[in-house]
């Protein structure tokens, strides 16, 4: 069968051996922690020199960047699929998005660190990998918008509600389940201040029959 025409084999390779190092990236900070990682551990990892890291990644950042803009994208396509999915009920639909990110930070400690909490020093996201992040903020917006919720600043807490319980959960109850018991009644007292509609009731035994 003949290639594709066009192909470029050269950049596959080449994008293959990217995706290679940023996976190894992340193996290391998950088992010593993100700030620990090194170049030369790095290369060891994929069978190159550090030396030769170079002529795919520039720095250490660079290396960051890409793992950066990597979760962000990941994420955004966990939402995107997400969304069909979502409860008709504004609440109910709300909580399920908490729920979502709440899942996906607490899953990965150092990819919810390079995500959300700045111990990096020096490092800043380049406008392309901060990209997916900005589409996130803006999706969440418009989701939360689409039922109820028209006010930043009301956004801006709910935000910081999920954000606060993904970081007790790290800091506090990392295996546990208290943080995440308590995510529904942090949106729902959140959403009573809002006045947003209640959730149906659940029916009892007793009106079941």
């Amino acid at each position: 069968m003949l290639d594709a025409p066009n192909r470029d084999r050269v950049a596959e390779r080449r994008e293959a051996t990217r995706l290679e190092i940023v996976a190894a990236a992340w193996v290391i900070a998950r088992e010593s922690g993100l700030a620990s990682l090194r170049l030369r551990d790095v290369a060891a990892r994929v069978g190159m020199r550090a030396p030769s890291l170079y002529t795919h990644f520039e720095s250490k950042n660079a290396i960051y960047d890409a793992m950066f803009a990597q979760a962000w994208q990941e994420y955004e396509d966990a939402v995107i699929a997400l969304e069909p999915e979502l409860s008709a009920h504004p609440r109910t639909a709300i909580k399920q998005l908490a729920r979502h990110f709440y899942d996906y930070a607490t899953a990965d400690l150092a990819r919810h660190q390079l995500m959300n909490v700045r111990i990096i020093p020096g490092f800043e996201p380049t406008p392309n990998a901060y990209a997916p992040a900005v589409r996130v903020l803006e999706r969440g917006v418009e989701n939360l918008g689409r039922r109820g919720v028209t006010s930043r600043d009301d956004f801006d807490i709910w935000v910081s509600l999920i954000g606060g319980l993904v970081n007790q959960y790290h800091a506090n109850d990392p295996g546990g389940t208290r943080c995440a018991v308590l995510l529904n009644r942090a949106v729902d007292m959140w959403a009573d201040a809002l006045g947003l509609p209640v959730e149906p009731s659940t029916p009892s035994r007793k009106t079941r029959r």
